[in-house]
């Protein structure tokens, strides 16, 4: 048995597992990557493998559906100003509205970095590469998660200064939290900023809730350098490459395992695994047969002098 890699860099030499692989080539998720292996549609140096429990490296032949595994993607970034309403997964059991099925067509697939939960909105980044996500997700990353929240009751500064060095709640700890109290609104409203470095589920809403408030808008303006700015309401814009390499800097490209010397996804053809099991589009009712020919209506004919039309006789009983 091969002696298990003594540090990071050994491991990387060992390559990586055969679903993230996949996953990086833009082909499909790492989850749907293991389906595609446990159905037998995967095979490693002309063999077909069962497990996903498998390390390759550039110099291993990988084929998926008899085709060879396409050259990977290039790491791309979008903004995506998330509305209200729409849940932050790309199914949903419960049958809700999924902000993946409102996205163009047009775009890659694409996985959210963190998520923004069904009553949240604004900024959340996309990204075809699933280690950048994961990257960009970790608290250690460090970068910073800014809000503008409405919530209904009343809070002093010094109450807000009270989670700075975070707080526990309900045996939960949240780290530092940064909130400023805007202004109060004539009603029973305040509008606070609230910035946090690592995004725990719910983190906001709960921390306020524990300071005698209730938030009922949320809208993240900022992750990390990336800002919201003008982006309209369910709109997605595209980080140029450049930009996104000097935001990224070296550190977290090599830890993310970026590239940016891949092709685009409109680049090649579309993967074969996605045309497969795709059930044929039902025929129209109205296109299954030809129309009917019009029928012909016969006239009885008019009496050409003045008067009523003249009525047809009846048969002789």
């Amino acid at each position: 048995m091969a002696d298990k890699p003594k540090n990071q860099a050994q491991a990387q030499a060992q390559g990586e597992r055969i679903a993230k692989v996949i996953a990086r080539a833009g082909l499909a998720s790492r989850r749907a990557a293991e389906a595609l292996i446990a159905a037998g549609r995967v095979s490693v140096n002309g063999a077909v493998i069962a497990s996903p429990a498998l390390n390759v490296t550039s110099r291993d032949q990988i084929v998926v559906d008899g085709r060879p595994l396409p050259q990977r993607l290039r790491t791309r970034l979008f903004r995506y100003h998330k509305p209200r309403g729409l849940v932050t997964t790309h199914a949903d059991p419960q049958g809700r509205p999924t902000l993946f099925a409102k996205l163009p067509k047009r775009l890659p697939r694409l996985v959210s970095v963190g998520r923004l939960d069904l009553n949240s909105e604004g900024l959340l980044l996309l990204t075809n590469d699933g280690g950048l996500a994961r990257a960009l997700e970790l608290p250690a990353t460090g970068w910073e998660r800014r809000y503008r929240v409405r919530a209904r009751g009343r809070v002093a500064q010094e109450a807000l200064d009270g989670v700075r060095d975070g707080i526990a709640i309900a045996g939960v700890r949240y780290g530092p939290i940064q909130a400023t109290l805007d202004r109060e609104s004539d009603g029973a409203n305040v509008w606070l900023t609230v910035s946090l470095r690592e995004g725990k589920n719910r983190e906001v809403r709960k921390v306020l809730e524990h300071l005698g408030l209730t938030v009922n808008r949320l809208i993240r303006v900022a992750y990390g350098p990336f800002e919201l700015g003008e982006l309209d309401d369910g709109k997605v814009e595209e980080v140029e490459t450049d930009e996104l390499r000097k935001a990224l800097g070296p550190a977290l490209i090599a830890q993310a395992k970026a590239d940016f010397e891949g092709p685009m996804e409109d680049d090649r053809p579309r993967p074969h695994h996605e045309t497969q099991g795709r059930k044929a589009r039902p025929l129209r009712r109205d296109a299954a047969k030809p129309p009917r020919a019009t029928p012909k209506i016969r006239h009885r004919p008019r009496d050409r002098r003045s008067g009523p039309r003249p009525a047809r006789p009846r048969p002789k009983s």
